[in-house]
């Protein structure tokens, strides 16, 4: 295996109310995909948006539904500290719910929501994160 995700899927409750929060928090959505498989472009590697039933069907596994900690979260590494306000903002907007409002840290600010299908993401700015030209992530 090669070290290298293409592909975060999400199972969510109602793929189009999904696509629409993430698009009203500024991301583009894919032409590729469907009505039940949603598509978003993250600079080479692909967010996709199926029915949670699907998902745990196709993995064989029980859907437990939303709520509590599943142990893993998205992060969003932004630009500038006052980006980190607006989107936690946006997306309670949105109707998400801020677990942790944004907030000064020994590293830099950060805080945490959970999308309308109780995922959860965290919003981080620090000094020392750098992009290169086609803003991906250096490390």
């Amino acid at each position: 295996m090669r070290q290298k995700l293409n592909m975060i899927v999400l199972g969510v409750r109602d793929v189009l109310s999904s696509v629409a929060f993430y698009e009203a928090l500024g991301w583009k959505r894919s032409a590729s995909g469907s009505d039940e498989f949603a598509l978003f472009d993250l600079g080479g590697v692909a967010l996709a948006l199926l029915p949670r039933h699907a998902v745990a069907d196709d993995a064989r596994l029980t859907d437990h539904e939303t709520g509590g900690f599943a142990g893993f979260a998205l992060a969003y590494i932004a630009h500038s500290s006052d980006d980190v306000y607006r989107i936690i903002a946006k997306a309670e907007e949105l109707g998400a719910t801020v677990t942790r409002p944004a907030k000064t840290t020994p590293w830099g600010h950060n805080g945490y929501f959970t999308g309308i299908d109780g995922h959860l993401i965290e919003v981080l700015y620090e000094d020392g994160w750098k992009f290169d030209d086609r803003d991906n992530l250096v490390l």
